[in-house]
Order: C-alpha cells, then structure tokens, then sequence
C-alpha cells in the first residue's frame, strides 16, 4: 500500500537518490508492462517517468486504493493543494522529493495533473457511463493526462524540421496522439478489469453500447459470455485498436532515445487486448496478461518500428 498523505514534520525527507529509487521500486511492483518500457530509456528521462507514474498511482489510489471508502471532496482538494506545493518546489514527503526534481528538469504543465485529480472526481461521483462521449473524457482525465505529462519527458526530435521551408515553423506537438495512447491504454484496462469493476458494482462499457448488443447491467454482473457478449467485446476491442492506431504517427516525431520505449509500451500493452480475444473473452474469470516470453519477443519489433518510423 503507498502512503498517500504525510503531514510536514522536522525530519529530514529523503535524498534524491532515495526517493528515486523507492519510485523505480513502485513502477517495478506496480506495473510490469509499463516498467519494462521505461528501462530502455536513457537514466534522466526514466527517472522522471518513474516519479510521474508514482504521483499518477497515488493519485488513482484515491478512489482505488484500501482507504479508497474514506475519500472525500475534501480528500481530493487536499491532494490538489499538495500538487501545488510540488509545482512550488515543495516536497512534503519522501516520494515528493523525485517529482519536485522532475519538474526542475522538465517544463512540464501543471493542467494535466490537475485534470487527473478531476477524473478521480468523476469515479468518486459515478459507477456508470451512458455514452462513449462520457468514458472518453474519463479516460483523457485518468489517462490521456499521461501521455501529455510523458511527451513533455520524452522530448520532440528537433530534426523532424531540418527541411529548408520548415525550419522556420515550431516544432510539431503530437499532443492528440499522446492522449490517443493513454485513451487506448484506459480502455484496455477497462476490457481486462471489467470483472473486478463488477465486483466493486462498478460498469465503465458505456451502457448504450450494453444497449446496442442487447447485453443487461445483470448479465455482466452474472458473469454471461455468449455471443452477444462476444459481439460486444470486439466492438470494444476494435474501438481501442483505433485510439492505438491513432497514437502511432505521433511516435515519430519524438526524441530518438524515446522511440524504441514507447513503441515497446504500446505494443506490449496492444497485446493485452490479444490475450482477451484468445481466453475466449473471459475478463470474469481469467486476467489477461502478456508472459514474459511474449514481452520479450515484441521488443525486437518494437526497435525495428522505432527505427523505420
């Protein structure tokens, strides 16, 4: 369980290193997949990826986390004001001090992290979904914000502009292909959790699309796998296929030394949506994960990408 609140006191908070190193523990710990995109980044841009990904789960931990039934309004304005002493240069715990070095070394915004505190706002307040216009915001706020915080790190290859009628316009921003993949990776959690949200009375498929394929609130809550349910997954499958699809150009245009860990996440969290397909659609019963045989062989194809691209 990560601690999510520390109140200031006269100790001394940790060293850089420490705090650091206690955020590549928790991205380790807390998701693999993800983790394993980081490691092929250079040192620096790692790091803070790792010190982002642990505000972000703090901040999930809110609505999701064991003292998730204590969280309040006030909760959340609580985190939204500790935010704003980060952005000020003021850790208050031992992970803070990873993220305030982050936001040293990179002029990252502070409307996403914002927005994500907005988004755990919306599961505070909501179970359901009626449309898909609704999940979308959802997801850009818990998700998308990401991928804006990530690009910020990732950097922008000034080389994209090298061609003489170019170099006087700025350089490209792949802002909406961002979001597209963190969209994409949200609905691909939503598809492989849909059987843990049940279980907390939770439904994230928007439920004009339960509508569409004839498939009620209790037959999800029944577990039933049949061929509506079948029709309906792939309709959501291929739904998140199209976000991933759309995230892909922006890829081209970032840093080199981030190309190769980012296809790498991509693919290898695409894969999930694969692994449904094979259990036969079983989010009830069977978690879909990528074995580590798997992972490993996507990296190569992830570096052929990074370099054609």
């Amino acid at each position: 369980m990560l601690q999510l609140t520390q109140s200031p006191s006269a100790r001394v908070l940790a060293s850089l290193e420490e705090s650091y190193e206690r955020c590549r523990q928790i991205t380790a710990k807390y998701s693999k997949t993800f983790y394993l995109g980081t490691r092929l980044m250079p040192e620096a841009k790692r790091r803070a990826i790792w010190a982002i990904y642990v505000w972000c789960r703090r901040t999930d931990e809110l609505i999701d986390g064991p003292q998730s039934e204590f969280t309040t309004e006030e909760t959340l304005d609580d985190w939204a004001a500790h935010l704003e002493s980060l952005f000020q240069g003021q850790p208050l715990d031992d992970l803070d001090v990873a993220l305030v070095d982050t936001l040293q070394r990179f002029p990252l915004d502070m409307q996403p992290f914002c927005d994500m505190i907005e988004g755990q706002r919306m599961d505070l307040h909501r179970s359901r979904y009626e449309t898909f216009e609704e999940l979308q915001l959802y997801c850009y706020r818990v998700a998308g914000t990401v991928g804006l915080m990530s690009t910020v790190v990732m950097g922008i290859d000034p080389a994209v502009n090298t061609a003489p009628w170019m170099q006087a316009q700025p350089l490209p921003n792949p802002a909406e292909e961002a979001i597209a993949l963190g969209i994409a990776n949200q609905l691909t959690n939503i598809l492989r959790d849909i059987g843990e949200d049940a279980q907390r009375g939770r439904i994230y498929l928007p439920l004009e699309d339960l509508e569409r394929f004839n498939y009620s609130e209790q037959d999800l809550f029944d577990n039933v796998i049949d061929d509506r349910w079948r029709a309906l997954m792939q309709f959501q499958i291929q739904r998140a296929h199209r976000f991933y699809e759309s995230a892909e150009s922006g890829i081209s245009v970032l840093s080199p030394d981030a190309r190769w860990p980012v296809w790498s996440a991509l693919i290898l969290y695409r894969k999930i949506l694969d692994v449904i397909v094979e259990n036969d659609y079983d989010v009830f019963n069977r978690r879909a994960f990528v074995p580590k045989v798997r992972k490993a062989l996507c990296l190569p194809k992830a570096l052929l990408r990074a370099r054609v691209s």
